[in-house]
């Protein structure tokens, strides 16, 4: 029997190579070499004002919720649909999530719900880019200047993605980024806080670097370093970020990668979608993806189930994906409860995430298409009617 992972981590060459520059550098703590590298090269690329790697997405965000002044009793607008650490991060604080559906089709924020939500201690509102596609950030942006508004954009699913000739991460206030290994672009653990606003720079490198100026100090500007400000250490090592700083040198070719192995599983159950048996992921025309996953919508929560089975069964690891904040235990606890957003607990139901990685084949992805269509065309028997 194959066996076929959910995900792979996988080499571009000179990560191996770099991590031994960086040592022998002399130099593998945070703010080295790799890590200057990795910001030069993705302002250059994003046109981004300022880049500062962190170690890992959710310091990013804890990063911007620091340098807005998040108090206690402020809202974060957010969908119910991503990782914790898209509302932990405002939480930590002393912000109050609130909880916007999504759009079935992206399953981003749905843009058209923002504005109800908005109220007196609304301080930002935190669209998170599902799958690599944008959210409406028109819209958004919109939204945010009428009310006076921070936009934080969890892109950690969006590097090199695009919306209207913009990256994914500077189009807000702030974007934040993930390189976990299940990420695009990996170095097993780390982020990047994406600085749009030229009033944060200064405080953020300080925040960043423990509420020191000591960014300032090693550039030559002050003669001493000392604390300024609240901070944490959000700095990675730079070793880490000499293998990143190998996989961002290969950014388009791994997206080329991405994108063949996303066309061929869209075009090798196309025909299942036609036959109405599944839904194919959608990328409206204004966005260009960076092809981070592939999923199929189910008919429901039991056949998503039993296909997860099924294709255990056959060696090939498939996932669900986020169980809706608002209805976890921390969800709960907070007062909201099952029913409060449809579309979102819809999707959480239905949605089944493939095996995605740089390295799999074309015989490996036929046999993951190959199995779901046997599967949902009635070849194998469902669960129930194997214990019966």
């Amino acid at each position: 029997m194959k066996k076929i992972p959910f995900n792979k981590p996988s080499f571009t060459g000179l990560e191996l190579e770099y991590i031994k520059s960086s040592v022998l550098s002399g130099k593998i703590s945070g703010d080295g070499l790799y890590t200057k590298k990795c910001h030069d090269l993705m302002e250059r690329v994003f046109g981004a004002k300022k880049v500062l790697l962190t170690t890992s997405c959710t310091h990013s965000l804890e990063l911007a919720s620091i340098l807005i002044d998040l108090k206690e009793g402020d809202e974060v607008i957010a969908p119910s649909y991503t990782f914790v650490s898209t509302v932990n991060s405002f939480m930590l604080r002393g912000a109050k999530p609130v909880f916007v559906d999504i759009r079935l089709d992206t399953k981003n924020i749905d843009e058209s719900l923002i504005e109800e939500k908005i109220t007196s201690k609304t301080k930002a509102i935190v669209p998170v880019h599902y799958a690599g596609v944008s959210c409406n950030m028109d819209k958004i942006n919109d939204i945010a200047k009428k009310h006076n508004l921070y936009v934080v954009e969890d892109a950690a699913q969006g590097v090199n993605a695009m919306y209207k000739n913009n990256f994914l991460g500077t189009i807000g206030t702030f974007g934040c980024y993930s390189f976990h290994e299940t990420k695009n672009f990996i170095c097993g653990e780390g982020g990047a806080l994406v600085i749009n606003d030229e009033r944060f720079i200064e405080r953020a490198e300080i925040v960043r670097e423990k509420g020191t100026n000591r960014s300032k100090f090693f550039r030559g500007e002050i003669d001493k370093y000392t604390w300024v400000d609240i901070g944490s250490s959000y700095l990675p090592s730079d070793v880490l970020a000499a293998f990143l700083y190998a996989q961002l040198e290969n950014m388009d070719k791994i997206n080329s990668i991405r994108k063949n192995i996303f066309d061929r599983y869209y075009k090798g159950l196309h025909d299942l979608e036609k036959e109405g048996k599944i839904q194919l992921p959608v990328i409206p025309h204004d966005c260009v993806s960076n092809y981070h996953m592939f999923y199929i919508m189910l008919e429901n929560e039991i056949q998503r189930n039993d296909l997860i089975n099924h294709l255990k069964q056959q060696g090939i690891t498939s996932v669900f994906h986020y169980v809706p904040l608002h209805s976890s235990p921390m969800g709960l606890q907070l007062g909201f409860k099952e029913g409060d957003l449809p579309v979102t607990e819809n999707i959480s139901r239905r949605l089944l995430r493939l095996p995605f990685y740089n390295d799999m084949t074309e015989e490996e992805q036929d046999y993951v298409i190959d199995s779901i269509g046997s599967f949902l065309r009635g070849k194998v028997l469902l669960s129930k009617e194997l214990a019966s």
